[in-house]
């Protein structure tokens, strides 16, 4: 028998032992559900029932200051899966649309969060939405039309997926791409089926028990990225909720939606996986209140998506960004707390690679800080001192803890007034203000402070420049950057 010497045999034991400590790790992501929607969050103005996801916040630690990277989707989920800030990439406003989707937005050699967990043993899938780009090819790899221009025309079952989610990182892959070709199933790198859209929740919610299921049966922690189509467009509650919330069909499908995060939890439980289990639930950005019918919730139900915050998906206000951030790991996190640190779902990467030993290499995760320490504690204190906010036109922001500097004279997106109708009304060009304070942003005190003003965008133009928010070597962003957005135009009105 070949002999082994002590220190390999310890430096595997030490292995196994870590191995056998990693957590699974489940990101559940809302497609547009707003900080108000969640009940436990809005407790006063919120009158959708949400049952399951206050239950689970009671069972977790609630961040109230927390953010997505973007007021809209492309971005904010390129900076979940990479820890980096979308406008670093070559997607400076909206979100990738007809034409400019084909190539995806995360480079095939960067660092993404399933790659990042697989060298540490992870397996990984993603399930649900993408919308980081991708393009569809025929048998000889020939590209398929999916727009002629007016509306979607394929790509027809069997058209391959040549770089999608399973290049990025994930082991497995089913979901669609985006809300316009929801219709086209895809299942890890081919289309498998058309599905009305009506049924892809359930059918989402479907795959995800399975996967907790089969996952449950081997000792390997996994990572399973969750993204639902819900609730954003189009708004179709199954035949079983529509109806159920006497509020309209937005709040049926808001309440579907927190049905089917208790069915998540619920798998994890039945399945015995649990304990062993971190959960991170949110949203991609705000509510779209067109989508919504905001302004008819409010006014007839008392329902207010976007709480006390001003604004909604599309803007550099709070409502555009400050979204629903419960985390759960039993045993590790004390449940029922609050947490009102300032902090970015950039965080998730570097959080990610904390607990589970993981390396991330000088230009990884470069905008992502660990916020394993408030985890652990809530009375912790982080790296985090400034997060920069982005909204659908491509207007910028920097956010301390009290001070919140905004680089245009309107919304930056759809809510009045937008850019061009604030400066129809000369507004001025920057916006100030105190969150401690007046965190419905509600009274501009740039005038009163211009050292902070000139503080803040120097801040914000040294963040830009280091092609990083962490400490480290300076990287480089893909394309220039215009902090001010010199002629912009504005971006697109898809809700």
């Amino acid at each position: 028998m070949k002999k082994y010497g002590i220190l390999p045999i310890l430096f595997f034991c030490l292995q196994l032992l870590t191995a056998q400590e990693r957590p699974n790790i489940v990101y559940i992501i809302c497609d547009d559900l707003g900080y108000g929607d969640v009940q436990a969050l809005n407790p006063e103005k919120g009158k959708i029932l949400t049952p399951k996801i206050d239950a689970f916040a009671k069972e977790a630690m609630t961040f109230t200051d927390a953010h997505s990277a973007s007021a809209v989707c492309t971005p904010s989920r390129y900076a979940i899966l990479t820890g980096r800030y979308s406008w670093r990439s070559r997607l400076q406003k909206g979100v990738l649309a007809s034409g400019d989707e084909l190539e995806p937005l995360i480079d095939a050699d960067r660092m993404t969060v399933p790659k990042m967990l697989k060298e540490v043993g992870y397996k990984t899938t993603a399930i649900g939405k993408w919308h980081l780009g991708f393009k569809f090819v025929d048998d000889e790899g020939n590209p398929v039309q999916v727009y002629d221009g007016k509306k979607v025309v394929g790509p027809a079952i069997g058209s391959t997926v040549p770089n999608g989610p399973i290049t990025r990182g994930f082991d497995s892959y089913v979901g669609f791409h985006h809300s316009r070709v929801m219709k086209t199933v895809i299942k890890d790198d081919k289309v498998v089926d058309m599905m009305p859209p009506i049924e892809m929740l359930q059918f989402l919610a479907e795959n995800a028990e399975n996967y907790i299921a089969e996952e449950a049966k081997d000792d390997t922690p996994f990572f399973m990225y969750l993204a639902l189509n819900s609730p954003h467009s189009p708004v179709v509650p199954s035949e079983a909720w529509q109806g159920k919330s006497g509020m309209g069909a937005y709040a049926d499908f808001v309440m579907e939606t927190d049905d089917v995060v208790g069915r998540v939890l619920e798998a994890l439980e039945k399945n015995g996986i649990a304990d062993n289990t971190l959960v991170f639930f949110t949203s991609d950005n705000g509510c779209s209140a067109p989508v919504a019918k905001a302004g008819k919730l409010e006014k007839e139900f008392g329902h207010y998506p976007s709480a006390d915050f001003r604004g909604y998906k599309s803007d550099i206000w709070e409502g555009g960004h400050r979204i629903p951030f419960i985390v759960k790991w039993p045993g590790k996190i004390k449940p029922n707390t609050t947490n009102s640190q300032l902090i970015c779902q950039t965080s998730l990467m570097a959080t990610c690679a904390a607990i589970t030993g993981a390396d991330l290499d000088a230009d990884d995760g470069v905008d992502s800080y660990s916020i394993l320490p408030l985890l652990k504690d809530n009375k912790a204190k982080t790296d985090y001192e400034l997060v920069v906010h982005h909204s659908i036109n491509g207007k910028f922001s920097i956010r301390n803890k009290k001070w919140k500097l905004e680089l245009t004279p309107g919304s930056g997106g759809w809510s009045a007034p937008t850019d061009k109708k604030a400066i129809m009304e000369g507004l001025p060009q920057i916006q100030l203000y105190n969150m401690k304070k007046d965190w419905r942003e509600t009274t501009n005190v740039y005038k009163k402070h211009p050292r902070i003003v000139n503080r803040l965008t120097a801040e914000l133009i040294r963040i830009v420049d280091n092609g990083r928010t962490t400490v480290g070597t300076s990287q480089k962003n893909d394309v220039p950057i215009d902090i001010y957005k010199t002629g912009n135009s504005e971006a697109g009105t898809t809700h």
